[in-house]
C-alpha cells in the first residue's frame, strides 16, 4: 500500500496532467493542501519534494511552488527502470524478450563493461511497450556476472530491475546517456510498427554498481512519436529528462 504522500503526489501529479494547474499557476498553499488531504504539513511536503525532483513543479523556498511542466518526466538522475517511470506516469509497461544468447564479448563490449575481450556476455534484444503499444527496442549486453540472473527471468518480465533487486539486491546506481537519431531498420520497424526508415530516438547507456563496476550497456531505440527527451535547466540543475511526446 502507498504511503499518503505518494498518494498526493500521485493526485497532484493527474491535476497537473489535466490542467487543473497550467504552467505557470502557483500550487495551493502548503496549509491549504494539508486541510484539503487531512494531513500533516511534512506529509504535504514530502509530496511536493517529489514533484519537484521530477521537473514538475519550480523547488524555489519561502514561495508557493509554481507548475513548470504539465507531463510527468523523469530525471535520468533518478536511475529508475522503463518501467518504474511507466508506473510513476500511470501507464502500464509490458517487456518481451526477442532474442537472447551468449556470445564472445567484443572490443566495445571489453571496454564498456570492463572485461576481458572473448568473455562470455548474455545479449539481450527486448521489446517494450506502454498499454500493449510498442515503444521500445533494448539491446543490452549484461555483464558475466549478472548474466546467469538475467537469464533465469522470464521472458514477459515487465522490469529487470526490479526484479535484479529482488533477487540478487543489485542496485543500479550511476548510468552514463547519450542521445542522438537513428534511422529504423527492417527489424526495429518490423517490431516497433513503423516505416523502415523512420526516425528513432537512440539512448547509449552505461549502468554500474555503487562501486563503479559496470552491469550492462545497452542500446535503446525509442519510437519518436511516443517518448522525448526534455532538459530543464537552472543554476543549480541541469537535468535531462524523458517524458512522454507530444504531438
Amino acid at each position: 500500500m502507498a504511503a499518503r504522500h505518494e498518494e498526493i503526489a500521485d493526485e497532484l501529479r493527474r491535476a497537473i496532467g489535466r490542467e487543473e494547474y497550467a504552467v505557470g499557476a502557483r500550487l495551493p498553499a502548503e496549509t491549504d493542501l494539508a486541510a484539503r488531504y487531512g494531513v500533516s504539513r511534512g506529509t504535504v511536503r514530502q509530496a511536493v519534494a517529489a514533484l519537484t525532483a521530477e521537473g514538475l513543479i519550480g523547488s524555489r523556498q519561502g514561495a508557493r511552488r509554481v507548475v513548470l511542466a504539465s507531463r510527468r518526466s523523469q530525471s535520468f538522475a533518478e536511475l529508475r527502470s522503463f518501467a518504474q517511470w511507466a508506473r510513476a506516469a500511470g501507464r502500464e509497461a509490458s517487456g518481451e524478450v526477442v532474442a537472447q544468447e551468449y556470445r564472445p564479448a567484443t572490443a566495445e563490449d571489453a571496454v564498456r563493461l570492463q572485461l576481458r575481450d572473448g568473455t562470455p556476455v548474455l545479449h539481450v534484444l527486448r521489446l517494450r511497450g506502454l498499454d500493449g503499444e510498442p515503444v521500445l527496442l533494448e539491446r543490452t549486453v549484461y555483464a558475466d556476472w549478472i548474466s546467469p540472473a538475467v537469464e533465469s527471468i522470464e521472458a514477459d518480465c515487465p522490469s529487470v530491475t526490479q526484479r535484479l533487486l529482488d533477487d540478487t539486491g543489485l542496485v543500479f546506481a550511476y548510468g552514463e546517456h547519450v542521445i542522438d537519431a537513428v534511422a529504423a531498420g527492417a527489424l526495429d520497424a518490423e517490431l516497433l510498427g513503423v516505416r523502415r526508415t523512420s526516425p528513432l530516438l537512440r539512448v547509449r547507456r552505461v549502468t554500474t554498481t555503487r562501486e563503479g563496476r559496470p552491469v550492462e550497456w545497452s542500446d535503446d531505440r525509442y519510437r519518436s512519436d511516443a517518448v522525448s527527451f526534455s532538459v530543464h535547466n537552472s543554476i543549480g540543475n541541469n537535468a535531462l529528462a524523458r517524458r512522454e511526446a507530444t504531438e
